[in-house]
């Protein structure tokens, strides 16, 4: 009995293994489809409006997850129609509300270019959004969204990660590494120097699989500044010294992850079996935030204050480094 008894505390004990894992994964994006699932259309029914977390941020998550064969139903029929008219963006105003064209270009456009991807949208329809973030873009390459360079947010994102975000549609368009407005985002991410989590991973997820001197001396920086802000249980804040928060959290697995895919170019900070230890920690912080209701609790600036849109963001954003 002794015996038994002991191979149940060890049995108990077990680290979960990486089916484990996988399966606990799956359950929490489960719970994100349903919750999305809901409150994705809800928005436009009870708002004059379309908006950038739920018909944006949300929607990406959506669409990745129904091409991994999770049941989204006809949550993105309205949503779908929206965005692939590019011409009724700039009319999407509630009126006494907010009207950041810029922002809601880019987050537009890249739901745009998920839909694309998954055989949701036509190559046409992303062709006309490029075209609109192309005459966003300032003369120094970059999507700068407001003046105070404020730290992002999964709502209001900010000028790194905008940048990123437009850059990736660009490609997705059809552009070229060599189109002039590719050349230019790359340059100005080329001139950073991130000194935050958050912009890291940024720098790190625009720079993509780049191996030019430049991109690697820079990239070194921002993998050091990741690997120094992981906290001990997993997550990451936007400072490499603050509390971990979920955005923060996913976008430094989606950093890693992108890397995972090809571990030499993060060999100066990471070896293999460190850079899948740190993303898998990552997602297992994810994953023990998540809500009863399916949802995250959401990243703001300050942080613990409530914010709808931020939510919304935050859970798609989560369900992404989940997914990816």
């Amino acid at each position: 009995m002794a015996l038994v008894a002991a191979n149940v505390v060890a049995q108990s004990q077990k680290q979960p293994t990486s089916i484990d894992k996988a399966d606990l994964a799956a359950a929490a994006i489960a719970r994100g489809v349903v919750f999305l699932r809901g409150e994705v259309p809800k928005w436009r029914k009870e708002h004059p409006c379309y908006s950038c977390h739920n018909n944006g941020d949300a929607t990406r998550a959506l669409l990745v997850a129904g091409a991994r064969g999770h049941d989204i139903g006809d949550a993105l029929d309205d949503t779908l129609a929206f965005l692939k008219d590019p011409s009724r963006w700039d009319q999407n105003k509630a009126p006494g509300g907010l009207d950041d064209k810029a922002l809601a270009r880019v987050q537009f456009a890249s739901a745009l270019a998920v839909a694309e991807r998954h055989g949701r949208a036509a190559s046409t329809d992303l062709e006309k959004a490029a075209a609109l973030l192309v005459a966003d873009q300032q003369a120094d390459g970059s999507w700068t969204l407001d003046s105070s360079q404020s730290l992002g947010s999964p709502a209001t994102y900010g000028t790194i990660i905008a940048t990123w975000s437009a850059r990736t549609t660009l490609i997705a368009s059809g552009k070229q590494p060599d189109d002039f407005s590719i050349v230019q985002a790359d340059r100005w991410l080329r001139g950073l120097s991130p000194e935050h989590v958050l912009d890291a991973s940024a720098v790190i997820l625009g720079l993509e699989l780049s191996s030019d001197v430049m991109a690697e001396n820079l990239r070194r920086t921002c993998l050091s500044i990741v690997r120094t802000g992981q906290a001990p249980g997993g997550g990451w804040g936007p400072f490499v010294t603050a509390a971990p928060q979920v955005f923060d959290t996913a976008m430094a697995v989606l950093a890693l992850s992108l890397l995972d895919t090809e571990p030499r170019l993060a060999r100066s900070t990471y070896r293999p079996e460190e850079l899948k230890d740190a993303i898998a920690k990552g997602k297992a912080y994810l994953i023990a935030q998540q809500r009863p209701d399916g949802s995250w609790p959401e990243t703001t600036r300050p942080a613990d204050q409530e914010s709808y849109a931020q939510r919304i963001s935050t859970t798609g954003w989560a369900m992404l480094a989940l997914l990816n």
